[in-house]
């Protein structure tokens, strides 16, 4: 069984609010879970105390039994120092081509 740490959605249309969860992989994003670990609230500004409430121990447990956090609640996680969060690959192809080919004769002309 393969056990993620994930949000699921609740709320109204428009002013969603989100309970971190433990589910099985499996299970529909805003159906069966496993333990509600907290909640996220996104229309809060960023600075806000209620914005993000987690239980540290029980999140903690959770990552000692295997669980993987989704991108992002490793996100919050990195954030609180519990877990640090991979180095995400960005690709070259997210450069303008113009500034590849200025890059790549730069190089070249070093080389």
């Amino acid at each position: 069984m393969s056990v993620v740490i994930r949000l699921a959605r609740a709320g109204t249309k428009k002013r969603p609010v989100y309970h971190v969860v433990v589910a099985d992989s499996r299970f529909p994003r805003d159906g069966r879970f496993i333990e509600r670990l907290g909640h996220f609230n996104p229309l809060l500004p960023k600075d806000s105390e209620a914005r993000l409430k987690l239980d540290m121990d029980k999140v903690k447990a959770w990552l000692a039994k295997g669980a993987q956090p989704s991108d992002r609640v490793s996100r919050f996680l990195d954030a609180a120092g519990v877990a640090k969060r991979a180095a995400r690959n960005n690709p070259e192809k997210a450069v303008p081509r113009k500034e590849r080919k200025a890059n790549a004769e730069a190089a070249a002309k070093t080389a």
